[in-house]
């Protein structure tokens, strides 16, 4: 088996072991709120539901992460057309509420950014402990209790009054999602801000969820779940976020030397939270990583969606899928725009392989005779191989750099159509009505397996061992099954790239075999 066939072998293998990990081992789903019963006081949990919860935050939690979410403990409501928020009595923001139909749940309820148990944003802890013990049982006042967001902000100041300290948190919330805050003490004592825990609304396939350090040396840091170690500090943060696949809770427009620590939890997970001043500003953000929302906040933003290790090709990526939008006005047309330039641009590196697959194809019985005539003598017959391939010009690895220059390619585009938020509740045509979900009348998923079981026979083949050739006969059928689940915008992308490799290659088929006509002709007229 020739070199290039091991490579496509090893990467098709690799892919089928992508998605099949992810499919047998799918991201655990987060803890669900425990429902209330008439014993439980509006004001403090069941020793039973407080161990649910100190699961849930995977650590000992303090009292004010065991308040219920209830009506009772919330002081301020801000709504808008969008989403409605709330503030509690201990001066966070308890819950965000998207009223967007794409943000609805299996249930058909709609999505909650902050999670009911953990940590939440604006959360003040104090380094003294019996101050922060009497922080814990004094409520927040607030200056207003019913808010409405139309074109103008709304601000509303809340004041917490201890024996020796008083805290002021004066907040202004736009329409668009952010807020910026002004936290102030009347005396100087040492404490933090916690950013909240991450939202538990959407994390599928390879999609990471954890947090963000963005900083001014333009390094993204991210500690996924389960992989963050002990304590991190960092400096010069632009941003720091706790996200899943595409909802984030984001604070911003740090000083440069305030220290943003990201520190452990029992179960590995990031917690982040920064040592404030006595006075201290900063913005944040709670919604989903749109990149037209966010670039307008704040370009710095943009830098919260994140693409993984293919960041480097993905933005770029997104960027002209954005483009293409911005001309189709559809994210389905312009996913198959996408697939169809990035072809133009690999089509001559794809043609060289193509090329160089046929000749080996063709070579391969006069490979095997060789191999046969000097199988006791390896010195003589890798100079015989290499002669035959200088003769007739073949490479046998000219098919693998093609192939490894599209791998980063395909992953990049994977990344992007994983994280863009923009495609969900996106419908591209007919039955398909959101290309982040799965297609439930299975017809993409059975188009694309069609697809590459007819690009599979149009692909020179010059596999001998009985073992691969069966695990290439059948990968059709196991990428069918496997990419049953898969977002649809991701199934179109392969489908349509497929169909594309179809036309190359039957182009390629056609223009080998004129060559290799061409030469007979010419070769009858020279023995003429």
């Amino acid at each position: 088996m020739s070199p290039n066939k091991r490579l496509v072998v090893a990467v098709l293998l690799s892919v089928v072991f992508f998605v099949a990990y992810t499919a047998i081992f799918p991201p655990k789903e987060p803890l669900k709120k425990q429902e209330n019963n008439s014993s439980v006081t509006k004001t403090h949990l069941t020793q039973n539901t407080q161990q649910i919860v100190e699961q849930q935050a995977g650590h000992k939690i303090s009292v004010q992460d065991k308040v219920l979410s209830q009506e009772s403990s919330n002081i301020v409501t801000i709504t808008n057309d969008k989403f409605i928020l709330k503030i509690d009595t201990l001066g966070r923001i308890s819950s965000k509420e998207l009223l967007q139909e794409k943000f609805r749940d299996k249930n058909n309820k709609h999505a909650q950014v902050i999670p009911p148990f953990g940590t939440k944003p604006l959360y003040i802890r104090f380094l003294d402990d019996a101050l922060n013990k009497e922080a814990t049982k004094t409520p927040y006042v607030a200056t207003a209790k019913n808010l409405n967001i139309t074109d103008k902000p709304v601000e509303v100041t809340l004041t917490q009054k201890l024996p020796d300290i008083t805290v002021t948190k004066k907040l202004t919330f736009y329409a668009d999602g952010h807020y910026d805050a002004k936290i102030s003490l009347s005396k100087d004592k040492r404490y933090f801000v916690y950013l909240g825990d991450r939202p538990h609304v959407s994390k599928k396939l390879m999609a990471i969820a954890g947090a963000m350090i963005y900083t001014d040396d333009g390094v993204a840091n991210i500690i996924a779940d389960g992989d963050a170690e002990g304590r991190k500090i960092f400096t010069g943060v632009e941003l720091a976020s706790a996200f899943d696949q595409y909802l984030a809770n984001i604070f911003y427009n740090f000083k440069k030397d305030i220290a943003v620590v990201v520190e452990r939890d029992n179960n590995d997970n990031p917690k982040v939270y920064f040592d404030a001043t006595q006075n201290v500003n900063f913005s944040g953000y709670i919604g989903e990583k749109d990149y037209k929302i966010l670039n307008s906040i704040n370009p710095v933003l943009t830098n919260a969606i994140e693409y993984g290790w293919f960041t480097f090709a993905a933005k770029p990526l997104f960027a002209l899928l954005s483009y293409l939008h911005g001309i189709f006005g559809n994210w389905g047309w312009s996913i198959i725009a996408l697939t169809f330039l990035v072809r133009v641009v690999l089509y001559p590196l794809t043609f060289k392989g193509m090329m160089s697959m046929q000749k080996m194809k063709d070579l391969a019985p006069q490979l095997k005779e060789i191999k046969e005539k000097y199988k006791k003598d390896p010195q003589k017959m890798n100079a015989a191989t290499m002669e035959m391939y200088k003769k007739h010009g073949a490479n046998p690895l000219g098919g693998c750099l093609p192939m490894l220059l599209q791998i980063p390619v395909f992953f990049a585009i994977y990344r992007v159509l994983l994280n863009a938020v923009e495609l969900q509740g996106a419908p591209w045509i007919l039955w398909v009505q959101d290309l982040s979900r799965m297609d439930h009348y299975y017809i993409l998923p059975i188009l694309m397996g069609a697809s590459m079981f007819l690009q599979q026979r149009m692909t020179p083949n010059n596999i001998t061992d009985p073992l691969q050739e069966k695990v290439f006969k059948y990968l059709p059928v196991v990428f069918t099954f496997f990419f049953i689940s898969f977002p649809s915008g991701l199934v179109l992308y392969w489908f349509v790239n497929n169909l594309f490799s179809i036309a190359q290659q039957f182009i390629v088929n056609q223009q080998f075999q004129n060559e290799k006509d061409a030469k007979a002709k010419l070769a009858k007229k020279t023995e003429k």
